[in-house]
């Protein structure tokens, strides 16, 4: 653990006097890229939260260009970003019916005990929760999907039915 403690030290101080040496709109736009990218390669759903403050970010940066203050271009950012999170809600279904279509799915992570874990359902990765708070529901188990509850699946394991 100190390894990487060390390294992520020796990481920031190398990159310190390069990022500090950039113009504000170059920083901007790299922030805005790495957000971007993390929206559309990360395989847990951001709720297109990423891609919003990327694309916030990469306005900033041609705002940047005309308005040198930073606190001017960080409350631009958290505008912009605020704006498009809120008007992005109306992508993400409230109650999809093809949650009530199917009703298996596979565990991506172990489901503790009265804890979260992840279950693959109709091609993606949800939050899942047991029906039951007292067993543990093991990776890669084909679990029945019982409900949802927001973004979180409730689900029991295959066995749990048949026994």
């Amino acid at each position: 653990m100190a390894c990487y403690i060390r390294d992520a030290i020796q990481l920031v101080g190398f990159l310190y006097p390069t990022v500090m040496n950039l113009p504000l709109s170059q920083i901007w736009f790299i922030v805005g890229a790495v957000l971007l990218l993390l929206e559309l390669l990360v395989p847990l759903p951001t709720f297109l939260v990423a891609g919003a403050l990327g694309i916030a970010a990469m306005a900033v940066a041609l705002a940047a260009i005309a308005i040198p203050f930073l606190p001017v271009q960080l409350a631009l950012w958290v505008a912009i970003s605020g704006a498009m999170v809120w008007y992005s809600r109306r992508f993400i279904p409230r109650d999809s019916n093809q949650l009530k279509d199917a009703v298996e799915g596979i565990t991506l992570t172990e489901i503790l005990p009265g804890e979260s874990g992840r279950v693959q359902y109709e091609g993606g990765s949800w939050k899942a929760r047991c029906d039951d708070p007292k067993i543990s529901i093991a990776p890669q188990q084909k679990v029945y999907i019982l409900r949802r509850q927001g973004n979180t699946l409730i689900v029991v394991p295959e066995n749990w039915l048949h026994d």
